[in-house]
């Protein structure tokens, strides 16, 4: 068993201190056991949620070099494995011109004129390696029974040159946006991880850190506002790497207090297609001047306040009114 990552009870810290990924016990335990077991680990979950950003804080946190392979449609063997260098060889049959084609085919089947891509490189590696094999989910199924193939055994067959068998075991993240179904066989050897939107919380500690120079009421303040756009039916919710650079945007503006003005200004750091920003114009309240919003946010204390009053003094009564929708994430920023 590996122990690359060293000590279970102390890696969420590690994570946090070393490499600055913000992980919770969850993530910190299944990165640690799949270590520990020698086992691929399978991140599943919406873009921006940190999945490959995980893969870079292992590789960090190992002292490992981090290999990727980049899936998409139409990756073949050839650029995910292996492939020869015909040009070269080519090169090398004209040069042996005159030789017998068994003497010639010895000659240029050889380690000189072979190309790694990422899966053998990394089971050919003689220092550690974290493997990353990213979007496996937009490959084909027969380039994923490859991945099945060299992950089962970490060996890789070769026939001008035999079997090729790992000197140790990479550490391999594999990650998926779930946007179709991978093969049972395949999950069946990882350990599996779903990565969702963090909480506001655990995305306030990110911008905090992400962005030194941020108000903490600030960040707790943006935090709260991505995290009610991600509520919204959003084609393209804000990713995480979006809400950083969102605040960075704010504090180079000398932001020091949201309001919907700033936020309407601010959008596009955030928001990348139309109909996603009509919505959320609409259904965070993000409409008028900002004299008019300004008014709107005192009227809404006003309310509050009579509403307060109106208990004392009839604790039977209801009073039913309606606060902008965006006042709900903002917190109490009013004067009493």
């Amino acid at each position: 068993m590996s122990q690359r990552l060293g000590d279970a009870a102390t890696l969420r810290e590690r994570l946090l201190r070393e490499t600055g990924y913000v992980a919770d016990d969850l993530i910190a335990d299944v990165l640690f056991l799949a270590d520990g077991l020698d086992k691929p680990l399978l991140l599943e979950g919406p873009a921006g949620v940190g999945k490959t950003e995980l893969a870079k804080a292992a590789a960090a946190l190992t002292g490992s070099r981090l290999l990727r392979l980049q899936c998409y449609e139409g990756l073949d063997e050839a650029k995910a494995l292996y492939e020869w260098n015909y040009k070269k060889q080519l090169l090398r049959i004209q040069a042996d011109d005159g030789r017998s084609w068994d003497e010639t085919e010895a000659n240029i089947f050889t380690e000189a004129f072979l190309l790694e891509r990422p899966l053998l490189a990394a089971i050919r590696s003689a220092e550690p390696v974290v493997l990353l094999i990213d979007e496996v989910d937009r490959v084909e199924v027969e380039t994923e029974a490859l991945l099945l193939e060299v992950l089962s055994d970490f060996q890789v067959s070769i026939p001008e040159l035999g079997t090729v068998t790992a000197r140790q075991a990479p550490l391999v993240v594999l990650t998926s946006n779930a946007t179709r179904d991978l093969s049972e066989a395949l999950k069946r050897r990882c350990l599996y991880l779903h990565l969702d939107y963090p909480d506001a919380e655990r995305e306030r500690q990110i911008i905090e850190l992400r962005v030194p120079d941020i108000k903490p009421a600030l960040a707790a303040q943006a935090a709260r506002v991505v995290h009610a756009m991600r509520a919204l039916d959003l084609g393209k919710p804000p990713s995480i790497s979006e809400t950083v650079d969102w605040a960075r945007s704010l504090v180079l503006l000398g932001v020091t207090d949201l309001d919907s003005s700033v936020i309407t200004r601010t959008l596009p750091v955030l928001i990348k297609n139309q109909p996603d920003r009509e919505r959320t114009t609409t259904d965070l309240d993000l409409t008028g001047t900002v004299a008019e919003n300004r008014r709107r946010l005192r009227a809404a204390a006003d309310r509050g306040r009579r509403r307060a009053r109106l208990g004392a003094q009839h604790p039977g009564e209801v009073l039913l009114m309606r606060e902008p929708a965006l006042d709900r994430h903002l917190g109490d920023r009013h004067d009493a």
